[in-house]
C-alpha cells in the first residue's frame, strides 16, 4: 500500500510516505512559509521514492486541533490532491498523533491554542491501542482537566504554560516533553488500518477538527500580536 501523510498543525511541516514496506520522511520548521513549501516538498518526497501522485492509495492528514491556518492548509492539500487523483483521505486527531510521537504510553497532550488557551487531551496506550481518557478540548490552562494517574506532559503547550500545568498535575507528572510535535509518521500509523479496512473517506469529505468557535481576531487583538 502506498500512503502519503502530512501535518502542518504547528510551525513544523511534517511529511511521511509509505511505499510498500519502505517509509520516506521529511520535516522542517516552515513557520508562515508552509503554504509555499508543502506542495514542492510533497513532490520531492514522491520523486525520492520514484512514484507519482496517481500511485498513491490514500492520503492522511493532521486534521487538528492546531494552528487554524495550518490545519486548513493540511486539509486543503489532502482534499485537493485526493480529489484531483481520485484518492481517498483520512483525517487524524493531531493531539493523538502528538501522543504517539512521544514514545510514551500515558500522555497529557497539550498544544498552545493562542489567546491564553490550550488544546488538551489525555491518552493512554492500552494493549497496543490509544485510548482517549480525557476528551480533546480547548480551555484555559488553569482549567485543564485533572488526570489521576501518572503521565508525561507532551507538546508545545507545556513550553508556554508548564508552570500552571505542572501545579495541576503535581506528583502525577512524570516529566515534560515540550519539544515534541505531531508527526506525519504518527499520523500514518493511525491511518494505515483505516485505509486497510476500506473506511477512508472520499476527498470531498475531508474536514478539519475545529474545537474553537472563533476563526478570526478583532483588529485590536491583531494589533496586540494575538494569533489563532
Amino acid at each position: 500500500m502506498n500512503l502519503l501523510a502530512l501535518d502542518t498543525s504547528t510551525e513544523f511541516l511534517s511529511l511521511a510516505l509509505q511505499v510498500d514496506t519502505r517509509t520516506f520522511t521529511h520535516s522542517e520548521q516552515a513557520g508562515n512559509a508552509v503554504s509555499e513549501l508543502v506542495l514542492p516538498r510533497i513532490q520531492a518526497l514522491l520523486a525520492s521514492a520514484n512514484i507519482k501522485l496517481n500511485d498513491l492509495d490514500g492520503i492522511a492528514f493532521g486534521a487538528g486541533p492546531g494552528a487554524f491556518t495550518g490545519v486548513r492548509i493540511a486539509c486543503g492539500v489532502a482534499q485537493g490532491l485526493g480529489f484531483g487523483a481520485n484518492i481517498p483521505v483520512v483525517g487524524v486527531n493531531t493531539l493523538m498523533a502528538l501522543a504517539a510521537a512521544s514514545g510514551e504510553d500515558s500522555v497529557i497532550a497539550c498544544l498552545d491554542a493562542r489567546m491564553g488557551e490550550i488544546y488538551h487531551a489525555v491518552f493512554e496506550k492500552i494493549n497496543g491501542e490509544w485510548i482517549e481518557q480525557s476528551a480533546t478540548k480547548v480551555c484555559k490552562p488553569e482549567a485543564a482537566p485533572v488526570f489521576g494517574r501518572r503521565a508525561v506532559g507532551v507538546g508545545g503547550g507545556w513550553a508556554v504554560y508548564g508552570e500552571i500545568l505542572s501545579k495541576i498535575y503535581a506528583e502525577n507528572l512524570v516529566k515534560t516533553m515540550p519539544e515534541i510535535t505531531p508527526t506525519a509518521e504518527a499520523i500514518l500509523q493511525f491511518a494505515q488500518p483505516i485505509f486497510a479496512d476500506g473506511k477512508a473517506k472520499p476527498a470531498s469529505e475531508a474536514a478539519p477538527i475545529y474545537i474553537r468557535n472563533r476563526v478570526a481576531l478583532t483588529s485590536s487583538e491583531r494589533e496586540a500580536g494575538q494569533r489563532l
